[in-house]
């Protein structure tokens, strides 16, 4: 069985809206049901659990009839941070499948998420045990001498990356659901979940395991500001002028 879990516990501040991000709308319908619906329609996807702001956790049952989410078996309470959410929808999910099962976390907030990146991390998990998706970095790249942002004016770069090393790993990971079981069991375990930023990739690499690259895009970026809101309107608008022309057959040959 292939399962998605969706995490949509965040607040997304940094977008300016007084509502989370995930549950703006866009044309009329919240960003996070773009999400869920892309793996509702994925036929490689068997079930889908979201993990949800608890003020929230509500309101899916609302979006699960509205939009025909049949698909969603399964709702947990979000954590503070992508790693707590994580592990509570990993620990909500473990009376619920099999230690080889593939389970898909990915972000509520990343709704470009497309057919194929889904069905290719499935495959390279089958394969290797895990995947994320991934694409090269293709811009030029600089270290910053300060961890501050770019937009603070005594932050500069001196020091030059070798944009050819660098991996940009997005959303979803895709792990069998012992591995991610035992990964989160043995950090807790040895305190090694305290000590490093809260990604489950970053606890993969501090317990020295390799992370496997699957199909990327990127456009399969998170939202994060409004200006990504934006974007992803007129990537709607796209879509549905698409499916207009295909349903009335402008793509056909003269």
């Amino acid at each position: 069985m292939n399962i998605a879990v969706i995490l949509a516990g965040g607040v997304g501040n940094r977008v300016g809206a007084n509502i989370p991000k995930q549950f703006i709308e866009v044309l009329g319908k919240p960003v996070l049901a773009y999400t869920v619906e892309a793996f509702q329609n994925c036929p490689e996807i068997d079930a889908i659990e979201v993990v949800c702001i608890k003020s929230y956790i509500g309101y899916m049952d609302e979006m699960k009839k509205k939009y025909g989410f049949d698909k969603m078996l399964w709702v947990a309470e979000g954590g503070d941070t992508f790693q707590e959410s994580v592990l509570n929808g990993i620990k909500n999910l473990e009376d619920k499948v099999s230690r080889d099962d593939i389970v898909l976390v990915h972000f509520g907030a990343s709704p470009f998420i497309e057919d194929d990146i889904i069905t290719d991390a499935i495959r390279v998990c089958k394969d290797k045990g895990n995947a994320i998706s991934t694409t090269d970095f293709y811009v030029l790249s600089g270290m910053k001498d300060n961890t501050n942002s770019v937009c603070d004016p005594d932050n500069a770069s001196s020091t030059y990356i070798d944009r050819d090393t660098i991996a940009c790993m997005s959303t979803p990971h895709a792990f069998r659901y012992g591995f991610i079981d035992d990964i989160y069991k043995e950090a807790i375990e040895t305190g090694i979940i305290n000590e490093v930023e809260p990604h489950t990739t970053t606890l993969m690499y501090k317990m020295g395991k390799k992370i496997y690259f699957s199909k990327g895009s990127q456009t399969n970026i998170k939202i994060t500001r409004k200006e990504d809101l934006d974007l992803f309107e007129g990537y709607v608008l796209m879509k549905q002028r698409r499916a207009a022309g295909k349903h009335h057959g402008d793509d056909e040959p003269n």
